[in-house]
């Protein structure tokens, strides 16, 4: 009986009234979950007065700054270039049937240059600029034709002298990188970057009888100007002095293979002991 007249009870109430309970009992969890979350913040706001709570395009702004600072090291080409080209020097030469470009490097504190001896072998006047810009005539102190290597002395001095250092080519192997700085073209300071292709290479200039033994072949740019300059390792310490190219052809243009003479013998010309 009392069954029967809770069920009529249940029956009678408004249909309306019974899915807004049901409802209710369903936004319960979900409200339990809301009010926590308030109680949270509400909490930490208590604890932690004045702290302020990132947003989610102030969190993805902050990653973007972090994973933008986080740049990669500047190339070995970058350092190499920054250590050498204090001492680079661009040679100009006048003689009696035409000028000529190249390129050389101060080897100590007295200024001394080191280059071809094809760059300077049939001038009438010398002339070097130095980096900082000061332009001085120079002499031919020294030269080995066998190695095309000639050592200048100039007239005058910049303020201040960068001797270049040097290097040791014998601890160098095929497909190490390779670095050359010169004025191609008069186009001063210039760099070029490839690797070692080969060692105790020979080499007949189209203009001399001297066959050139025992040089360094790299692949890295070398054309008309670049005679005399230095050839660098990945620390930027010359291991070469830049004296050729190879070219099939009659145009005095690069195609990949380039000579230069190891410094450990460029340098028994004024003098520097071998490794």
């Amino acid at each position: 009986m009392g069954n029967e007249s809770s069920n009529q009870h249940t029956e009678q109430q408004p249909r309306g009234l019974q899915k807004f309970r049901a409802g209710i009992k369903r936004a319960a969890p979900f409200a339990s979950g809301v009010l926590a979350a308030l109680a949270a913040l509400l909490l930490f706001s208590v604890l932690f007065p004045g702290q302020h709570i990132m947003t989610q395009n102030e969190v993805n702004n902050t990653v973007a700054q972090a994973l933008a600072s986080a740049t990669p090291r500047p190339p070995f080409s970058e350092y190499v270039y920054a250590v050498i080209q204090p001492s680079l020097i661009l040679i100009e030469t006048h003689g009696t049937d035409e000028n000529g470009l190249g390129s050389g490097v101060i080897i100590d504190d007295a200024g001394d240059i080191l280059t071809s001896l094809h760059v300077v072998a049939n001038a009438n006047d010398i002339q070097v600029t130095f980096a900082d810009g000061t332009k001085s005539g120079a002499r031919m102190t020294a030269s080995v034709a066998e190695n095309d290597i000639a050592v200048l002395s100039p007239d005058h001095l910049p303020a201040q002298i960068v001797p270049a250092v040097l290097g040791n080519p014998n601890a160098m192997h095929v497909g190490d990188d390779a670095f050359v700085v010169g004025n191609p073209f008069g186009l001063y300071s210039s760099m070029s970057a490839g690797v070692i292709s080969g060692f105790d290479r020979s080499f007949q200039p189209a203009t001399s009888p001297q066959v050139l033994r025992g040089l360094i072949q790299i692949d890295a740019a070398v054309n008309p100007g670049n005679s005399g300059g230095p050839l660098l390792n990945r620390n930027g310490e010359v291991i070469g002095i830049v004296t050729g190219i190879v070219n099939p052809t009659d145009q005095n243009v690069f195609i990949g293979i380039g000579f230069a003479e190891p410094i450990t013998v460029a340098g028994g010309a004024f003098g520097s002991p071998p490794y």
